[in-house]
């Protein structure tokens, strides 16, 4: 599946862009207290975890597109700075605050996908070229 992605990298491309406009959107919206406004609730952590997790992932797909993995290391700094720019732009939202944490949940989200896509390049690129005994 991860391969199809790549090979249309456009829609990765267009999925992350999708994806990066309904964390702007989310972030424009006013919570309950510990869902947007820097609290530790389950929600605000699954939230920043999947978002940036998706986002980095997609972002990270239509860049490498499974060839050129020196492109990871782009994808992950764009993922973290909009990250940080998401948690500048709550910091002017009436009813919302900007966090550290939020920051590092973003970042671990970003981490854990780019990690995961590198993993997957690594078996399909090994299970492809090994040999044979």
């Amino acid at each position: 599946m991860i391969s199809w992605f790549e090979k249309h990298n456009k829609i990765s491309l267009l999925i992350t862009i999708i994806i990066a406009g309904i964390i702007f959107y989310m972030s424009s919206q006013i919570f309950e207290q510990g869902i947007g406004s820097g609290g530790i609730g389950f929600k605000a952590l699954a939230y920043h975890l999947i978002a940036f997790f998706s986002l980095a992932f997609f972002l990270s797909v239509s860049l490498v597109k499974g060839k050129n993995k020196g492109l990871l290391l782009t994808a992950i700094v764009i993922s973290i700075i909009y990250g940080i720019l998401d948690e500048i732009h709550q910091f002017f939202v009436p009813g919302r605050a900007s966090s550290i944490y939020d920051i590092f949940l973003n970042s671990f989200g970003i981490i854990l996908a780019s990690t995961l896509y590198l993993i997957s390049l690594e078996y399909r690129t090994r299970k492809h070229y090994s040999p044979s005994l």
